[in-house]
């Protein structure tokens, strides 16, 4: 061991050491407030290496100016594959407070299953650390306010980690929406269909997972006590007491691309409904869901109506868009592209078949026709050509990366303004968390989006 990683255990203390069944309730150190200089890289390290936190932890990497020091994970298995991966001197542990309690860490990325993604990250902040959190922000509604005045009183810079809005294609749909390209909104579907076990969220299981080799009191935090469970720990996103099931990993990302498109802060009305279809393999959560959600007017836009659907056994054609209707046209958005279609209705009202007119005897036919003509000129008459426009991002483009790149500018800027802060973040996730009360409790939910309450 290294002097000075011996020095920095040795200093740590109890209190970083606790028993796994404590380490919940248990305060730690909270470091005074730092600044990053902007020739300086960013030193960061990520807390839960599953499959998100890979993917995290390279984009990051990738935003350029950053390094990874150092990481933890509640498996021991994926601590050693760290080492691997980003360098045999990456600091690792179990417990995330011995990261907080490091001064050389600037920005910390929280990914870990959803229920502890409230008490890692306001942790964090009061140990005055930079944070990305993955999404969805929080777990339950009522935790999402505490997470936001952690943030203001800290004044650290936070992320939330839904990085689809950081690509070229969601800033072009949002400058056709500004510019009115398709009228006033007033429908909105979106789908996130899947067919794999694996996107059905079937992941692997060690064949070491045991107590010995994963913590798995600390894993529960705050969710209900129960004896050890491999298929729990390592496939967390299929109940309810550790992650947000398809509302929450899935809709948060049409829902945070729909209000960066259309600036709005979200619906006042919203109703669910599903089921189990085919994933009968003892998860507690929907595999089909459709929920629908009512927008109200605001000065962008007026109101308008979403509809969005997850089906994870779709053995049709699935094509997984955003598809934002108005008055004279609409935008189909995907992760890196959109095509918009322009069509707008002639300003006379058509007569002739499949209408009244001809029902009418042929004497007042020709007297109508005579007033109509009258009324519309011939270029009142025919509707505009269909014009269709298609954007296509860049091929280098990393929106992945981008995310980050705006998360460790402004943490460099010493700045709040990231494209995704914790009030959107919250915005974004509440909705999505209230699909499924819908569900569950089999009612509609009301909310004030800009008052960020239950009605």
């Amino acid at each position: 061991m290294k002097p000075n990683r011996r020095k920095f255990i040795q200093t740590l203390g109890a209190a970083s050491l606790l028993a796994a069944s404590e380490s919940f309730a248990k305060p730690f150190h909270i470091i005074k407030d730092m600044r990053v200089s902007p020739n300086d890289k960013i030193r960061f390290a990520t807390i839960g290496m599953g499959i998100q936190g890979n993917y995290d932890t390279r984009a990051a990497l990738k935003a350029g100016g950053t390094e990874l020091v150092a990481a933890a994970d509640l498996y021991d298995g994926r601590l050693t594959r760290v080492k691997e991966l980003f360098g045999k001197d990456i600091f690792t542990t179990r417990d995330y407070r011995e990261i907080l309690s490091r001064k050389d860490i600037d920005a910390v990325l929280v990914v870990t299953p959803d229920h502890w993604h409230d008490h890692i990250t306001i942790d964090a902040l009061k140990a005055g650390k930079a944070v990305y959190c993955e999404k969805p922000m929080v777990n339950r509604i009522e935790k999402g306010k505490g997470v936001i005045e952690a943030w203001k009183k800290s004044g650290k810079t936070m992320q939330v980690g839904s990085q689809r809005i950081s690509g070229s294609a969601f800033a072009e749909a949002r400058r056709m929406i500004n510019a009115g390209d398709i009228g006033h909104i007033n429908f909105i579907e979106g789908t996130y269909d899947r067919f794999n076990a694996i996107g059905a969220w079937n992941y692997s299981i060690p064949t070491d997972a045991s107590p010995a080799t994963l913590d798995w009191d600390r894993f529960l935090g705050d969710a209900p006590k129960r004896p050890f469970d491999a298929t729990r720990f390592f496939r967390w996103r299929n109940y309810r007491d550790y992650g947000t099931g398809v509302a929450g990993d899935l809709f948060v990302h049409l829902i945070t691309g729909v209000h960066y498109m259309t600036g709005s802060h979200g619906p006042e009305r919203i109703f669910s409904s599903g089921e189990q279809s085919y994933w009968k393999d003892g998860r507690d959560i929907p595999d089909v869901l459709v929920s629908v959600f009512d927008y109200p007017a605001n000065n962008q836009h007026e109101k308008f109506q979403m509809v969005l659907r997850v089906n994870f056994a779709n053995a049709g054609a699935i094509r997984n868009v955003t598809r934002i209707i108005g008055t004279e046209g609409q935008i189909e958005v995907g992760d890196t592209s959109l095509v918009l279609t322009r069509r707008k209705l002639p300003k006379a009202p058509g007569y002739g078949n499949y209408d009244s007119y001809f029902t009418f005897s042929e004497a007042q036919q020709a007297e109508f026709k005579k007033q109509y003509d009258q009324m519309y000129p011939e270029a009142d008459r025919v509707a505009e050509p269909v014009k269709e426009i298609k954007f296509d991002a860049p091929k280098e483009e990393d929106s992945h990366a981008n995310h980050f790149n705006n998360f460790f500018t402004n943490v460099r800027e010493g700045s709040q303004n990231t494209i995704e802060d914790p009030v959107f973040g919250f915005r974004a996730a509440a909705p999505v968390l209230a699909c499924n009360d819908s569900y569950f409790q089999q009612k509609v939910i009301r909310w004030d989006a800009d008052k960020m309450i239950l009605k």
